[in-house]
């Protein structure tokens, strides 16, 4: 892909729909409107071949405006970047004139979706100017927070940035009469998860089941233990929050939390419906763990979910123990409704965990070789059945049918804020 921004932006919107919005000059930026299969867009390009993409006062006016208009029109506006910063050369009014740009950049988040597209060198004012928008797609590597979703070369970074603004600037309606039982993948839900409640798997493929079609991951590299996927579900595009029991056990750490709390605040600024599915034994605890920051990151995500005003359906699996149960969009903090399937166990800590400190004096009074099986006794008393704490116990293959109508009964909302980069 040439790397002169109006090739970059025609490459980005529909064929014949690219529309200037200002002449090219040697501002360093090319900003325009057109359409993304249908859906109407704003775009900017910095321009790579001079001064390797550095921006300076006419360049950042160029992209405030291009904010500013993508604002008052309720359209997505997606920054294609290649750029070293501010130009040196014009001293600090470059650098305030970066400072007018995080300023638009704040001032639209919440109210329409900011994509930003790395697609080479991004420096100084211009990495965070990316790093203040909703979505970043790169693909030139880079820090992992930064970067949502990390692609092999140029046209697949813009080819997803395109998928992203259709999902998110047209999102589409809920439809839970077109829903078909079971999973789109054409196999139970249930069979996608092993036998024993010990063992690991990959939700990914429950995810895809789940979804209409292949979904956007995003954050993929950054704390597997969660997964955060946008996505079309019942003909409306809605965030799914996932536990991974592939990674940690599905067990919340600090950064999943972090990650897991930054996806739902977007959401909900989007007036993105979420899907939460539930599969963990807690937060993960043990020496150490406290410097991670493990309280300071859950309760972001406790924060995100109770203050959410989205229609949020919850889907326990197979367990959800103590403080992650919690966390995970539970009645408590507001969900719209929580199922759970046949045999799922909650408990007020892993039981295996509990039983120790529970009855430490009747397990050490035992004969030794009657110790493990007391053990296993006791820890299976510690469960308790989802009877009575989710609104529903429901078959697998009636999930989706009961989700999306647990969605459209929700009352339509948006939250009243930004989405800060956290």
């Amino acid at each position: 892909m040439n790397r002169d921004p109006q090739s970059r932006l025609r490459a980005f919107f529909d064929h014949d729909t690219m529309r200037l919005l200002a002449a090219g000059d040697d501002s360093g930026v090319l900003h325009a409107r057109g359409s993304v299969d249908g859906t109407p867009a704003v775009a900017f390009a910095t321009d790579a071949t001079r001064m390797g993409g550095a921006v300076g006062v006419r360049g950042c006016r160029r992209i405030v405006e291009a904010i500013d208009l993508a604002v008052r029109e309720r359209v997505p506006v997606v920054g294609v970047w290649h750029s070293g910063g501010a130009r040196l050369d014009e001293g600090m009014a470059a650098l305030d004139a970066a400072g007018q740009v995080f300023a638009a950049t704040v001032r639209a988040s919440g109210r329409i979706p900011q994509v930003s597209v790395l697609l080479g060198p991004t420096a100084g004012s211009a990495a965070y100017a990316s790093a203040l928008t909703d979505i970043v797609i790169t693909s030139t590597g880079g820090a992992t927070h930064a970067a949502h979703l990390i692609t092999d070369d140029d046209a697949t970074a813009v080819a997803e940035s395109r998928r992203t603004v259709r999902m998110l600037g047209h999102p589409g309606r809920l439809t839970p009469a077109d829903v078909r039982p079971g999973s789109t993948l054409g196999r139970p839900l249930d069979s996608l998860l092993p036998v024993g409640t010990d063992q690991a798997y990959d939700v990914r493929p429950l995810i895809r089941a789940l979804l209409d079609g292949d979904g956007l991951e995003l954050h993929a590299s950054w704390a597997p233990n969660v997964v955060t996927t946008l996505g079309r579900f019942a003909g409306r595009t809605v965030g799914v929050v996932a536990n991974n029991p592939d990674h940690l056990d599905g067990c919340l750490d600090a950064d999943g939390a972090e990650k897991a709390a930054r996806f739902v605040r977007m959401c909900d600024a989007l007036a993105l419906p979420l899907i939460v599915l539930v599969d963990t034994p807690g937060y993960l605890s043990g020496q150490g763990r406290e410097p991670d920051g493990v309280v300071v990151s859950g309760v972001q995500l406790l924060h995100a979910f109770a203050e959410a005003v989205v229609p949020r359906v919850t889907l326990l699996t197979r367990r959800a123990y103590g403080g992650a149960y919690l966390a995970m969009n539970s009645t408590a903090l507001g969900a719209s409704a929580v199922f759970a399937w046949p045999g799922t166990k909650l408990a007020v800590h892993d039981p295996a965990e509990a039983v120790p400190i529970l009855h430490h004096r009747r397990i050490a009074a035992a004969p030794p070789d009657e110790r493990d099986a007391l053990h296993e006794r006791l820890a299976r008393d510690q469960v308790e059945k989802p009877d009575g704490l989710v609104d529903a116990v429901i078959r697998p293959e009636e999930t989706r049918r009961r989700i999306a109508e647990a969605l459209a009964a929700a009352p339509p909302a948006r939250g009243a804020h930004g989405n800060i980069p956290l």
